[in-house]
């Protein structure tokens, strides 16, 4: 019985967040991704952001309330990285790890953040063109 509870009011919330979605947003949202899945929406101050699975890949893309696509992000591995990127990587900071990288696309351009970390300091660098920049610098306390 407590199992049957569970699912109903995990399946009304999963309905009831779609129900808070602009439907231009959500026609946008199913011409632009149709072969999406698990997609889950989350309402902001003056966007709307569905999290999905595309192609084995968890997405997550921006809407206005006009059902514009404001840009796309992903999490990647290193791996998946231009090897012109990864190259830089491991020449100019060896010393650190990885502990977060994410893909942001909009329109024609793509850009890569990468958080580093070393038990000083954490470093944010953006990609421009085949390049690193420092996004952000912090040192640890």
């Amino acid at each position: 019985m407590i199992l049957t509870l569970v699912i109903a009011v995990t399946t009304l919330s999963a309905f009831a967040n779609d129900e808070n979605v602009n439907q231009k947003v959500l026609d946008a949202f199913k011409t632009e991704f149709t072969t999406a899945k698990d997609v889950e929406w989350s309402v902001g101050s003056n966007y709307y952001k569905a999290t999905f699975n595309y192609n084995g890949k968890y997405v997550f893309a921006f809407y206005n309330e006009n059902g514009e696509l404001l840009g796309l992000t992903r999490y990647l591995s290193p791996s998946d990285l231009p090897l012109t990127l990864q190259n830089a990587l491991k020449k100019s900071y060896e010393s650190y790890w990885v502990s977060d990288l994410f893909e942001a696309s909009k329109d024609e351009a793509t850009n890569y953040y990468i958080t580093l970390e070393n038990a000083d300091t954490k470093i944010v660098l953006k990609s421009s063109e085949n390049r690193w920049d420092i996004y952000s610098k912090i040192k640890k306390s």
